[in-house]
């Protein structure tokens, strides 16, 4: 059985790829980027990877629900109310089910599973926790939740800090902790190291079961630029060097392998094996053909 830790976009491909070759995994999701919006809990990242291996993601923007429509949000706005991001009407309907089972006393987990069995998946979907942490980014005009630096702002504020606020309350879920002990192995996707992965192994426990298993990232690096996403401004803020070198030092207490593009420049990491791929996944041939090559690895 083999692990995956995801954020959003990134590592929602690899899982594209993966399911169509092995289905002995589960994965474990970034959950410190869920927002409330419109009276509804709405959680990215997770839901990018039930769409993904749902096979109902739109994989041109690798976010929300293929040919969604967008008639609630437009009526919002002809109405004066502006959502902060643009939700489609499908999509919606998740995030009600979601808000719903949790105001009924559900644990984020236990709707969560509800969500997946909804769509058919067997694999099992874990947030990172069940209690909320929420990433807040420093900026040059003032400190603001990660999703009004993405989505509001497009990325443009120059970045000092980022605070994972609520993470020393925040528990690795049981159900998560027995699953992590039975696997022997663990796949870090190519999402953003920082702000995608970065909470998870910011949860208490996760870091000393990964010390224990054979560990193998794929790193969202491309000699100094990202794939996508703001991960190059995030490094920055934090002392990192943007560059797979530098997602490897994120990783260092507990990476065996680093998996980086073939068009990089050649790498040599004292703590990690480097090796090389095409990392790139446009579509799901190239998804499936480096869910392979980590197979392979494994």
């Amino acid at each position: 059985m083999i692990a995956v830790l995801s954020g959003g976009t990134g590592t929602p491909k690899l899982l594209w790829g993966l399911k169509e070759i092995y289905d002995d995994f589960f994965v474990v999701v970034n959950t410190a980027e869920d927002v409330w919006v419109s009276g509804n809990k709405i959680c990215p990242d997770i839901d990018s990877v039930i769409y993904a291996l749902s096979e109902s993601i739109d994989t041109e923007t690798w976010w929300g629900i293929a040919d969604d429509t967008f008639t609630t949000h437009e009526r919002l706005k002809s109405l004066g109310f502006d959502e902060g991001m643009r939700i489609g009407d499908l999509d919606r309907a998740t995030h009600i089910l979601r808000s719903e089972l949790l105001r009924k006393g559900k644990s984020l987990l236990q709707a969560i599973r509800i969500l997946k069995n909804s769509f058919g998946i067997k694999q099992e979907i874990f947030p990172m926790c069940n209690e909320e942490v929420s990433t807040l980014i420093e900026t040059n005009e003032g400190l603001m939740h990660f999703q009004n630096f993405w989505v509001g702002r497009k990325g443009e504020p120059e970045v000092s800090k980022i605070i994972f606020n609520g993470i020393e309350k925040a528990r690795m879920p049981e159900e998560v902790k027995d699953l992590l002990k039975q696997c022997d192995s663990v796949v870090i996707g190519p999402s953003n190291p920082i702000t995608s992965i970065g909470p998870i192994i910011s949860v208490k426990g996760y870091v000393e079961v990964l010390k224990r298993k054979r560990v193998v990232a794929v790193s969202p690096i491309i000699g100094n630029k990202p794939v996508s996403g703001p991960a190059a401004k995030f490094m920055r803020a934090l002392g990192y060097e943007v560059s797979p070198a530098g997602v490897a030092e994120v990783y260092r207490d507990f990476i065996d392998v680093l998996v980086i593009d073939e068009r990089d420049a050649d790498y040599e990491i004292e703590f990690a094996e480097v090796t090389k791929t095409d990392t790139i996944m446009k579509e799901k041939g190239d998804a499936v053909r480096l869910a392979n090559f980590l197979l392979d690895i494994l």
